[in-house]
């Protein structure tokens, strides 16, 4: 039975009006951002001051998209007959996003807390040279990093923080120690050293 006339259109027809009566489910980006998972990847931070050049970063990359500069300074002794010690100075960091595939390794493997994960997506460019970020933009990126989930407060306390408690209340206590025997000094009081007054002194209580 050969199709009746007609048919294609109407039940075309019927689908947009029902669609027509449905609620619009259309994203408004760029007016409205989607919202993001707390630790969604969008591009990577750069936390120059924790940076000491290590290469760890650009040498696990598999991709090969971290491009790293650095020179070295000679850094006077700390103490008076101490040996000169040279440490690494940051010239470049660069990621190359189009060569980027966002795995993470970099953050991951960096021993000194300098990469973060930042949730900033809207970084599209018209010319793929542009998508080479240097340093600059990526200390920029440092200010959307969000802050790290909270300990579970039924953990273990990290090691890492036990010691530098301990290391402050130390330095605390010492502070308190010298602070103590400063005032007392400056209120008059001797400690007792078991040796008589000089000619023409007055003994103090």
């Amino acid at each position: 039975m050969p199709p009746i006339p007609g048919t294609g259109l109407a039940k075309g027809l019927a689908v947009t009006l029902r669609t027509m009566t449905r609620k619009s489910v259309t994203a408004q980006y760029p007016d409205t951002l989607p919202p993001l998972p707390p630790r969604s990847r969008g591009v990577i931070g750069l936390f120059e001051e924790n940076c000491t050049v290590c290469m760890l970063c650009a040498r696990e990359c598999p991709d090969w998209c971290i491009y790293i500069d650095s020179h070295k300074e000679t850094v006077p002794p700390a103490a008076p007959g101490g040996r000169e010690r040279s440490r690494n100075v940051l010239d470049r960091f660069a990621i190359d996003f189009s060569l980027c595939m966002y795995c993470g390794i970099c953050i991951e493997v960096c021993p000194f807390d300098a990469l973060f994960w930042s949730p900033e997506f809207e970084y599209a460019e018209t010319d793929i040279h542009d998508l080479t970020h240097e340093r600059d933009k990526l200390r920029e990126w440092m200010w959307t990093v969000p802050e790290p989930p909270a300990v579970d407060p039924a953990a273990e306390e990290p090691k890492e923080l036990a010691a530098a408690r301990k290391a402050a209340e130390k330095a605390e206590a010492e502070a308190a120690t010298v602070r103590d025997t400063g005032e007392g000094h400056a209120a008059g009081e001797r400690p007792a050293t078991g040796e008589r007054p000089a000619p023409g002194e007055e003994p103090r209580p």
